[in-house]
């Protein structure tokens, strides 16, 4: 047995997503999987990671894509779902590939600079011979050359604006710098924005144009270039200094790209929001309210309707438990889209089949 999707069910998946992105689709788009399939297969030896980054340098690309199709085999597709991947080194990979050391945790990935460098004397270059620059690479075309189209293959996280300068400048020595020194931010900025291009167009020489479209590590479907951007390091700074530092750039790397969201992440983030709607370019907003936020539910409601009234789309998923009550409380479920997993086929089947995705 192989991966249960057929290459005739891409073209659904394709136009639907195609409406839904120029808000023609009047339903929710329901990405769901869900994991109750025999594979009909001997399972690997090699274990399943979350992190990519956790296997061994000398294993092979191919064993590793080979461990992804046996994980893909046992998932079932349900509504706009589809077969996808993620290589994923870590959140804000780009740093390793400009010369951080990647360091693998219990349950997640770290960059660290081999020394700390005042801002002066930091510079961000293009290192073609980097080795998790080439480790990436030799995954993603691992992926596509052995599922030739059936898979989408993700982007790596790459990382975002401030967070990738705060791995070579810690947190607390970077919020000083935006007053000691903000014209070496920028300029760092601005190199870590030439460099993460340059990284992300890479990459994609690999990927396109087997791969069906475009996804990254919130998996929604774009045929035309997509990425969720970030800057969690936001958290920690106020809507003026977001606006000189953080917003020039997002709004360039929102022109470049056909379909940019943002990773909103946390109610810190908050202060940010009136100024993200603003990029007229961005076409919507992931927003995280943190299990930990005791005033999450009086905040989400406000935060979904304050961006739909700005005429942007919206991204939630099956673990945050708040899909149907959100389509009631706006109306409708145009403009959304569901990304996650069900307990059951049957319970995935009936979801989609009641708002029309099925």
């Amino acid at each position: 047995m192989s991966i249960a999707f057929s290459r005739e069910q891409w073209v659904d998946v394709k136009e639907n997503a195609r409406r839904w992105w120029a808000g023609e689709l009047e339903r929710p788009l329901m990405q769901l999987v869900v994991p109750s399939r025999d594979p009909g297969r001997p399972e690997p030896k090699l274990p399943s990671y979350a992190f990519t980054a956790f296997y061994d340098l000398s294993i092979p690309a191919e064993d590793i894509v080979d461990r992804w199709d046996y994980d893909l085999s046992t998932m079932e597709y349900v509504g706009d779902g589809f077969p996808s991947i993620w290589p994923n080194f870590g959140p804000g990979v780009i740093a390793a590939l400009m010369g951080c050391e990647l360091e693998c945790g219990n349950d997640t990935v770290w960059f660290h600079p081999k020394e700390i460098k005042e801002i002066a004397e930091i510079s961000f270059k293009y290192n073609p011979d980097n080795i998790w620059l080439h480790r990436i690479k030799d995954i993603c075309r691992a992926a596509v050359e052995r599922w030739e189209g059936l898979v989408q293959v993700g982007m790596t996280d790459l990382g975002g604006n401030l967070d990738i300068l705060s791995s070579f400048r810690p947190s607390e020595r970077l919020l000083l710098d935006l007053y000691d020194y903000p014209e070496e931010v920028k300029r760092l900025t601005w190199e870590a924005h030439e460099m993460w291009w340059k990284y992300f167009d890479e990459i994609n020489t690999v990927l396109q144009p087997t791969n069906p479209g475009y996804t990254a590590w919130a998996p929604m479907f774009s045929e035309e270039p997509y990425y969720i951007l970030q800057c969690d390091f936001c958290y920690m700074i106020g809507p003026e200094t977001f606006d000189e530092f953080v917003k020039p750039e997002l709004a360039a790397s929102c022109k470049r790209l056909t379909n940019p969201f943002y990773h909103l992440d946390g109610p810190g983030e908050l202060p940010h929001l009136d100024s993200l709607l603003s990029i007229p370019e961005l076409k919507g907003i992931q927003w995280i309210a943190g299990t930990n936020n005791i005033h999450a539910d009086e905040q989400w409601p406000v935060v979904y309707r304050k961006v739909r009234d700005a005429g942007k789309l919206i991204q939630t998923s099956s673990y945050d438990n708040n899909f149907e009550p959100l389509v009631a409380y706006l109306g409708s479920g145009k403009g959304i889209i569901l990304l996650g997993s069900a307990a059951s086929i049957d319970e995935a089947r009936s979801l989609v089949k009641k708002y029309g995705a099925d």
